[in-house]
C-alpha cells in the first residue's frame, strides 16, 4: 500500500469512528417502580416519551425500592452502554436517583470499564466494542429534588419501613453512604422545589413535600439543616451556585444550585406527566442536552 492509499484508509477509519459517536441523555428515576428495568425506551415513570427530554433519551429504570447498593448495577450497565468509547452522556436524575448515581460514581467511577456498543439486550447489557477506559464519559448531571442527603420522612417512618430503599434514605445513612464530594469532577446542577404541604412539618426549612432544601440544595455535612428561600426569617438562605449558604454551611464539591424555587411553585411529584420539579429539569435538559 502506497502512502496515498494509507492516508485515505486512515481518513475513512476516522470518518467511520466519528459517524458512530453519539450523545445520549440518561434519565434515572427515584423511589417507586415505573418503567421496566433493562428497557431503556420505557418512559412510563416520567411521562409521554414523545416529549423532548434531551438527545437520544434513555430511561435508566430500576425497581425504586431495593437498596442503593443492589441497584447500582442497573446504572453501571447504562453508563457502560451509552457513556463509553466515543459516546458521551448527559444525565438527569430525580430524588433517590441522585443518591443512586452519586453512590455509583463515588464507588465505581474510577474503575476500568469495558467499552460497549450502545446496543442493549433485553437485560439492558450492551455488547463489547473493544478496549477499556477509566470511568465514564459524562458531560454533566442535572438533578430534580436530589435525595443524596436523605429525607426526614424516611427517618420518621412515614414510608414503609421494611423497604430497603427507605432505610437508605434516612438522613444519616444517606450522608454516610459514600463520599459525596467524589463526583469524578462531574458537575451536579441542583434543582430544588419548595411547594411543600402534607409532610412539611417533618422536613426542616423549605421543602417540596418529600425532600428538604438541605438535600436538594446539596448542603454538606453529616445531618440535615434548615435552609430556606431569601426573605424567610425562620432559617438561613439556600444560596445559588456553589456559594456557601447563609450561616456558613457549604455544598458538596462539584455541586451547584441551578434553580431555587423562590415562588414555591413546584412540588416533588411528576404525576406521570413530567410535572413538578421534574418539569423544570426536563425543560433545562431539552434546551442544553444536544
Amino acid at each position: 500500500m502506497n502512502k496515498k492509499h494509507a492516508l485515505c484508509t486512515l481518513c475513512l477509519l476516522s470518518a467511520a469512528s466519528l459517524a458512530q459517536a453519539a450523545n445520549y441523555t440518561l434519565w434515572i428515576n427515584g423511589r417507586n417502580a415505573g418503567g421496566t428495568p433493562g428497557n431503556y425506551n420505557d418512559f412510563r415513570y416520567w411521562g409521554p416519551d414523545t416529549v423532548q427530554a434531551g438527545v437520544n433519551k434513555k430511561a435508566v429504570n430500576w425497581d425504586g425500592r431495593s437498596s442503593i447498593a443492589s441497584q447500582s448495577s442497573r446504572v453501571r450497565d447504562a453508563l457502560d452502554c451509552f457513556c463509553t468509547g466515543a459516546n458521551w452522556c448527559y444525565i438527569a436524575s430525580y430524588s433517590a436517583g441522585d443518591l443512586l448515581l452519586g453512590y455509583t460514581l463515588a464507588n465505581y467511577g474510577g474503575s476500568a470499564r469495558e467499552r460497549k456498543n450502545a446496543t442493549p439486550n433485553a437485560a439492558g447489557v450492551c455488547g463489547a466494542a473493544g478496549g477499556t477506559q477509566t470511568g465514564w464519559n459524562i458531560k454533566w448531571v442535572r438533578v430534580a429534588s436530589g435525595a443524596a442527603g436523605g429525607s426526614e420522612i424516611a427517618d420518621a417512618g412515614a414510608w414503609t419501613t421494611s423497604e430497603p430503599l427507605v432505610q437508605d434514605l434516612k438522613v444519616g445513612t444517606a450522608r454516610a453512604m459514600y463520599n459525596h464530594n467524589a463526583t469524578r469532577n462531574i458537575w451536579f446542577y441542583m434543582y430544588a422545589g419548595a411547594r411543600g404541604t402534607a409532610y412539611s412539618f417533618l422536613l426542616p426549612g423549605q421543602d417540596d413535600e418529600v425532600v428538604a432544601y438541605h438535600s436538594s440544595g446539596a448542603a454538606a455535612g453529616s445531618g440535615g439543616r434548615s435552609l430556606c428561600n431569601p426573605g424567610d426569617w425562620l432559617c438561613d438562605d439556600l444560596r445559588l451556585g456553589t456559594a456557601a449558604n447563609q450561616g456558613g454551611s457549604t455544598k458538596w464539591s462539584y455541586h451547584s444550585v441551578e434553580f431555587r424555587d423562590d415562588g414555591e411553585d413546584y412540588n416533588h411529584y411528576g404525576d406521570g406527566n413530567w410535572a413538578g420539579i421534574i418539569g423544570v429539569v426536563r425543560a433545562a435538559v431539552a434546551a442544553s442536552a444536544n
